[in-house]
């Protein structure tokens, strides 16, 4: 990936952070059958291995699984926001005329070696961890004792772990960091209004931090 220095996000915790909020991710790999890409959910532990192991589950019909080999290297990406920006937003473009469009975004991107996990025991521990993650805002939380027992059991045959250890972790935050700061606050504001809170509350963020 591209990263110009003014968009850089070396920071692991904020990437780990990044990732937890929005555990979506695209699995890229490269197999006998060529390029591929699998859209996952994934629960992070970044307390396992130097930056972090990724987790996740496949269908044991996707022929995913199969043609991976253990130590693959594969590459997870993860998105925290996008949104197009009008040069009209920003208040300098109203003055000199020297500002065009462009597409800010949060990205975050894990490279890893991959270990296919085919036992029950470590399926059952990853739904289980998805399952109390995504379900903790409920007022009932679903559990997986809520089901009957061989309903599960059958359910959990059905699917195959991923397991990745992060090797490499690296993140874009492109915010108009490389703008005065009262075209990122501008641009900002006017995201924020427009319902694209997460790209206009970064860059809000940034102008704050621009200015002190």
């Amino acid at each position: 990936m591209y990263i110009p220095a003014h968009f850089d996000e070396p920071d692991s915790a904020v990437l780990h952070g990044m990732i937890a909020a929005h555990p979506f991710g695209v699995l890229v790999t490269h197999g006998a059958d060529g390029l591929d890409a699998n859209h996952l959910p994934f629960h992070l532990d970044p307390a396992q291995g130097r930056l972090g192991t990724l987790h996740a589950h496949v269908a044991r019909a996707n022929p995913l699984w199969r043609q991976l080999a253990d130590g693959d290297a594969v590459l997870a990406v993860f998105s925290a926001g996008d949104a197009y920006v009008s040069p009209s937003w920003y208040p300098s473009k109203h003055e000199a005329h020297r500002q065009v469009p462009t597409w800010n975004y949060m990205v975050a991107h894990a490279h890893g070696r991959v270990v296919v996990r085919d036992d029950e025991r470590y399926v059952r521990g990853v739904v289980a961890r998805l399952t109390r993650t995504h379900e903790a805002g409920e007022e009932a939380p679903w559990k997986m004792t809520d089901a009957p027992a061989d309903f599960t059991d059958t359910l959990l045959k059905a699917i195959v772990g991923i397991e990745i250890e992060i090797t490499r972790l690296e993140g874009k935050r492109k915010l108009s960091q490389n703008k005065e700061v009262r075209d990122i606050r501008g641009a900002g504001q006017t995201l924020l209004a427009r319902g694209h809170s997460a790209v206009g509350e970064a860059m809000l963020g940034e102008a704050d931090r621009k200015e002190q």
